[in-house]
């Protein structure tokens, strides 16, 4: 017996430890992840600005040469300012003369199906700039001149879309990094209980069979002591409890079983040993309630059911347990009359090592939950608690 409390003190501080260790993976994932979010979109940011004043200067020396063609005379020479007009091919622009004419347009791509909406999106797109301030105004004489409007190369709007994309990237990177620890955690969790059931059902298997013979031994010494027999159901209730173990070590073997008698069992059991001042009450159907059951490991989630319940209602108070049938399940509800449990601790009741007794390793309703969600793949959770009216556990099981 002392070398199953050394595994479970061992099992305990060890989940506890690899609990620590992923929360603080998770944080070093997440502080990389904003890290790299920031620095990327700070880069980003310069080099999106150190280009749009590139494409400015390019846009104004285009202007220039606009101006320069336009008061062109027979004896220019245009080659260089033919070489920058048809050098631009990245910077979509459009030419306006002063009555707000389309003149020329470039690197646009026109998405209309004939030639009145083409103009009319070429128009829309040059007010868009200008509204932008995205235009040069080209003085051509004293009453005319031409508005050269452009916008953004292809270039630099991926580029300023570019931050986003690696954000993506980089939360995708971290979601998949933390589902990958919680797997391996739940992995090395499920390794942990194996091997904590296995060995404690080894454990208490020896005490157990040394404490059946000598109950035997006693039967036949004293036949007509009252109290044997029921030393002889206590040491029964031990090889349930070692066989409980060895269950939960393996995967158990669901078969139909009437969930009354099964809760009836429990009952009983609970009525025998709880003060007289805890009254307990069923409501079940007269009706057979038959779904595939571990019949010993769901008489133990409804035996910690109750004990928690006597233990909240401090040993007085009123349990009551429901079964019903559903239209595709088997519902159990187990009410007391207690102080209730706070909304804000409705999930971590269930998880391993929360208690807020003096005394207990807080695996109670941890294993409730293991054996209804992952064995008998329902659901336990709590359907509702206050101070005034106690709480109320609810297990859905399939029928």
């Amino acid at each position: 017996m002392a070398d199953t409390i050394k595994v479970v003190v061992c099992t305990f501080f060890y989940q506890m430890q690899w609990t620590d260790r992923i929360r603080q993976v998770k944080i070093v994932l997440v502080l990389a992840a904003v890290f790299l979010v920031v620095a990327s979109l700070a880069v980003s940011q310069f080099l999106v600005s150190d280009l749009k004043e590139e494409e400015q200067r390019k846009m104004g020396v285009w202007a220039q040469a606009m101006r320069t063609l336009n008061n062109a005379d027979e004896n220019t020479d245009l080659s260089l300012v033919l070489e920058v007009l048809n050098g631009n091919h990245t910077i979509p622009v459009i030419v306006l003369d002063r009555l707000g004419n389309v003149q020329d347009y470039r690197n646009l791509a026109v998405r209309a199906d004939n030639a009145e909406d083409s103009l009319l999106y070429i128009k829309d797109k040059a007010q868009a700039w200008q509204n932008a301030e995205h235009s040069i105004r080209i003085d051509l004489s004293d009453q005319d001149y031409m508005e050269i409007c452009y916008g953004e190369s292809l270039m630099l709007i991926r580029l300023a879309w570019w931050p986003y994309v690696q954000l993506g990237v980089v939360l995708v990177f971290v979601l998949i990094a933390i589902f990958a620890l919680l797997s391996s955690k739940k992995s090395e969790q499920n390794k942990v209980w194996v091997g904590l059931s296995k060995e404690t059902a080894h454990q208490l298997g020896t005490p157990i069979s040394s404490l059946m013979a000598w109950v035997e031994v006693l039967r036949e010494t004293y036949p007509d002591d009252v109290l044997i027999p029921e030393m002889g159901r206590d040491v029964e209730r031990l090889q349930l409890i070692a066989e409980r173990f060895s269950k939960i070590g393996s995967l158990p073997e669901l078969r139909s079983a009437d969930v009354r008698e099964v809760v009836s069992h429990v009952v009983d059991y609970i009525r025998n040993r709880a003060s007289n001042r805890v009254a307990i009450a069923t409501d079940m159907p007269e009706e057979q309630v038959e779904i595939p059951l571990c019949a010993p490991l769901f008489e133990w989630v409804v035996e910690n059911l109750c004990k928690n319940a006597i233990d909240a209602m401090e040993s007085k108070g009123s349990i009551t347990i429901t079964v019903r049938q559903e239209a595709n399940q088997c519902a159990i509800e187990v009410a007391d009359t207690g102080k209730g449990i706070p909304s804000g601790r409705w999930k971590t009741i269930f998880l391993p090592g929360f208690t807020t007794k003096s005394r207990g390793w807080g695996l109670g309703l941890s294993l409730a939950k293991r054996i209804v969600e992952e064995y008998h793949r329902g659901r336990i959770y709590v359907k509702s608690s206050s101070p005034e009216t106690g709480t109320v556990f609810r297990i859905e099981l399939r029928s």
